[in-house]
């Protein structure tokens, strides 16, 4: 049955109902504006429970100063009407009230990892990620909850929370879903103009640059990192937040790459008031 829920007590007892009953409970959390790549998330969330559970929230938390929490694109009907289709269950969408009573004063800091990259141009972000992620661990008792691979450090940090908080979730990473060009999925994509849109698709050939020069030999990550980023000011009007090579566990950036090495190869680029990310991951061969 396909059920909408919007108060935390009743998400409370329907989640507890179904572990009592053995069943398995997969959660995708998302903050609406469903996209393709979204509902590839339930997908694959139907593959490791009998229960599918949405979450739909945008959570204030996760924004700072000057960010589009404001004007984050939003559509209760149009996201229940997609996640259901896709095979989810229920949509728990609570109210910013709701989950964050007057009062509330708890968050949870999940460390370095969290201060990096993304952490470090949005100061806050993560612990804004967690927290929320947190209160939806115990709100909805998942087995399983299934992030996408894009938000490749919430990923990181996600494990980490999960690991130091002996959270009993197990996190699942589901595959960038892109367009024909190559231009991932992501809900901010309605902001690019047109032309935007074209220039975008910079951020995905300067990946792929990365994948051949580093399979060509290249162990010095800051030259790779100067072609990407020449590669994008070239082709596009987009202003670089930052480009990095790390330890795909760690988030440790690289200066000189070694054989063996397992590498997230990330980057932050703006479009006007628009901020996009991409990233991939690379083995270095031996040679």
């Amino acid at each position: 049955m396909s059920t909408l829920i919007q108060s935390i007590p009743q998400i409370q007892q329907v989640c507890g109902t179904l572990r009592r009953l053995g069943k398995r409970i997969a959660l995708v959390p998302t903050m609406g504006s469903l996209h393709d790549g979204h509902l590839t998330l339930i997908l694959k969330a139907k593959e490791h429970a009998d229960e599918v559970i949405t979450s739909v929230f945008v959570n204030p938390t996760q924004f700072g100063p000057g960010e589009d929490f404001e004007r984050y694109p939003r559509d209760l009907d149009r996201d229940c009407s997609l996640a259901f289709a896709a095979g989810s269950d229920m949509v728990f969408a609570p109210s910013t009230a709701e989950m964050y009573p007057d009062g509330c004063q708890t968050s949870v800091d999940v460390g370095s990892i969290g201060e990096v990259l993304e952490g470090k141009s949005r100061p806050g972000h993560f612990k804004g990620v967690a927290t929320v992620v947190a209160k939806l661990f115990h709100l909805t008792q998942p087995h399983v909850a299934v992030f996408g691979s894009k938000d490749a450090q919430q990923l990181a940090v996600l494990r980490v929370m999960v690991r130091d908080l002996n959270f009993d979730v197990g996190i699942i990473a589901a595959p960038i879903v892109r367009e024909a060009d190559g231009l991932a999925l992501s809900s901010r994509n309605v902001y690019l103009s047109a032309g935007q849109r074209m220039e975008a698709t910079t951020l995905y050939r300067s990946l792929r640059l990365a994948e051949t020069r580093v399979g060509e030999g290249i162990r010095d990550a800051r030259q790779v990192i100067r072609e990407m980023t020449a590669l994008i000011q070239e082709r596009s009007s987009g202003i670089v937040d930052y480009i990095s090579l790390a330890n795909e566990d760690t988030l440790q950036e690289y200066t000189m790459l070694t054989d063996g090495d397992r590498i997230l190869v990330s980057l932050a680029v703006r479009f006007g008031t628009t901020r996009l990310i991409d990233n991939c991951n690379i083995q270095v061969a031996d040679r």
